[in-house]
């Protein structure tokens, strides 16, 4: 139960960042989005919010391309919930992708950085990777 409680409380903090942003552009379709999958996270329909977290990902990458932040909160935003599903092997290589564009375009030290590799380090421990972690 604490992994879980854990796992939503990052959830929150990665999303509520981009989710303020977006409040500031009522217009924002992908804010919008965010906060959707948020409260479908909330209810534990992921299956719900996976098919929403998509839709803002593939947006996300549109509007500011591959290597911007926003792709990297909703990368991390979709294996959060693959992770919450047990989809392991599907949550790896979007944590691995939004660590790579949080570190080129934020720096190593940045705290989005740290977020990303403790999620990443989260999904090991559930895997029993621990060398990995």
């Amino acid at each position: 139960m604490r992994k879980i409680q854990t796992l939503a409380l990052i959830f929150l903090t990665i999303t509520s960042a981009f989710s303020l942003q977006a409040r500031a552009q009522d217009t924002d379709e992908i804010g919008t989005l965010n906060g959707q999958v948020v409260r479908l996270y909330q209810a534990g329909k992921y299956a719900e919010a996976i098919v929403v977290a998509r839709k803002a990902l593939e947006l996300s990458e549109q509007k500011f391309g591959p290597d911007h932040p926003s792709v990297g909160t909703t990368l991390n935003n979709l294996a959060l919930l693959y992770r919450a599903q047990g989809r392991y092997a599907e949550a790896e290589p979007l944590y691995k992708r939004d660590l790579a564009i949080s570190e080129k375009a934020l720096g190593p030290d940045h705290p989005s950085v740290g977020t990303t590799l403790n999620n990443l380090a989260a999904l090991y421990e559930s895997q029993g990777r621990y060398a990995e972690g």
